[in-house]
């Protein structure tokens, strides 16, 4: 094949001839296929069902002398605090365990600094003029909408192959009204980044001229490869502390991919000074979360070694999923010089780059066709891609065989909206 921009125009009717021939026919199939969102596939959830079938006696309701049932403990149950720590690498009182979801332990955290301030705010951020907010893009369209629901003002911070763009980072957080920054640091979403440790140094050296400046570390991806072994990575807790700003960071984490996403177990850690300050904020709102749940992914979970092992049947799932997107795009897509990709090794997506003026044209012909993605522009604050270029790519919920014939409709789309923008 060609690339589309050596075609003579007579080629490119003829190519664009047989691409509309070939959707028609996929269209006629009437396919619904949903590559929108990182959800679990049902293998994943059949693989981690016996977590229901462990809590059969009154004894595994008891954990260290607490009676899981009852209230207390408001800031989690000590052995889940324990497992979240060896999974994170950081100290079990500086964890806080929550319920089943961390983007609600993201927005709550925002919601407080809000309504009530931060450890080192001088007042709630509703009382400032202005507030501003860091946004590595692409990134998660979810951090975006709850930065926006407040009314922050949101600004694109461009992401590099080590993470978002350290120089931009440093020259915006001189304004005041630059309260903090998004951050997805281990297999990023939707690029599959892993920051570098000079990224991660420097933003734990920042020195911005807002004191309540927060980074949200949503570290959602800390042990989720598909590919190779377990990628260690640096707390991001101790380094802060290290760099003279230990309150300046919130950690949140989840089992929501490595056990039930809709019955899972989130969690947030920070620095003891912030713990202290967030129980004052949380106990007229907590008596406590859910604690037999915790207790459940407990004794499933065991500590972070088991968990990696677990982590390793995911993978057997999820390679396959992640190499059939990758190699499709490399047959079909790549000697046509029409988009780019990342080839990640972890984490839930694949970051594909359309030829710019296109990713909203491709996937309005892939619903057509019966391809349900997520929206171009999303990985963008307010929706808006200034290239309309990027795509994120979700391979995890379908089967394989679902997932290519996904695909066969999504490099055929790509293919007519590229001609399109050439002209044909």
């Amino acid at each position: 094949m060609k690339p589309y921009a050596q075609l003579t125009p007579s080629e490119r009717a003829g190519e664009y001839a047989g691409l509309k021939a070939e959707w028609d026919a996929l269209k006629a199939q009437g396919r619904q296929l949903n590559m929108a969102r990182g959800k679990p596939g049902k293998q994943q959830l059949d693989l981690v069902s016996g977590i229901f079938g462990l809590m059969q006696n009154p004894g595994d309701y008891v954990s260290g002398g607490l009676d899981v049932r009852n209230y207390g403990e408001m800031n989690g149950l000590p052995a889940a605090r324990r497992l979240f720590a060896d999974i994170l690498g950081c100290k079990p009182e500086q964890v806080f365990a929550g319920g089943s979801s961390s983007l609600q332990l993201m927005y709550d955290t925002i919601a407080k600094a809000y309504t009530h301030g931060l450890l080192h705010s001088p007042r709630p951020w509703c009382k400032e003029e202005a507030v501003k907010w860091l946004c590595p893009a692409p990134g998660y369209d979810r951090h975006f909408r709850v930065t926006e629901t407040f009314g922050f003002e949101l600004i694109t911070i461009p992401m590099t192959d080590e993470g978002p763009d350290m120089d931009a980072v440093e020259k915006a957080v001189q304004d005041p009204a630059v309260k903090g920054i998004w951050c997805v640091p281990k297999y990023s979403n939707p690029e599959g980044i892993i920051y570098s440790e000079q990224t991660i140094r420097r933003l734990a050296a920042l020195s911005p001229a807002a004191p309540d400046f927060l980074i949200m570390w949503d570290n959602a991806y800390c042990v989720h490869e598909f590919e190779g072994d377990y990628v260690p990575f640096p707390d991001i807790l101790s380094i802060c502390a290290e760099a003279g700003r230990p309150d300046m960071v919130f950690e949140f984490a989840s089992t929501s991919k490595i056990t039930l996403p809709g019955a899972g177990v989130a969690c947030f850690a920070c620095s003891e000074d912030n713990m202290a300050h967030m129980e004052k904020l949380l106990a007229p709102q907590v008596i406590s979360f859910d604690k037999v749940n915790q207790q459940r992914h407990v004794l499933y979970l065991k500590d972070k070694a088991h968990t990696l092992e677990l982590m390793k049947k995911h993978a057997a799932v999820m390679g396959p999923k992640f190499r059939s997107v990758v190699d499709t795009l490399d047959k079909e897509i790549a000697p046509l010089g029409i988009a780019s990709w990342r080839r990640p090794k972890g984490g839930y997506f694949v970051s594909f780059d359309a030829m710019p003026g296109t990713a909203k044209r491709t996937l309005a012909l892939c619903k057509e066709a019966g391809v349900t993605m997520t929206s171009a522009g999303a990985t963008f604050p307010y929706g808006k891609d200034p290239k309309d270029s990027n795509i994120r790519i979700a391979p995890s919920l379908p089967p394989v065989e679902e997932l290519e014939q996904a695909m066969t409709v999504f490099c055929v789309c790509v293919k007519m909206a590229a001609l399109e923008k050439l002209g044909v």
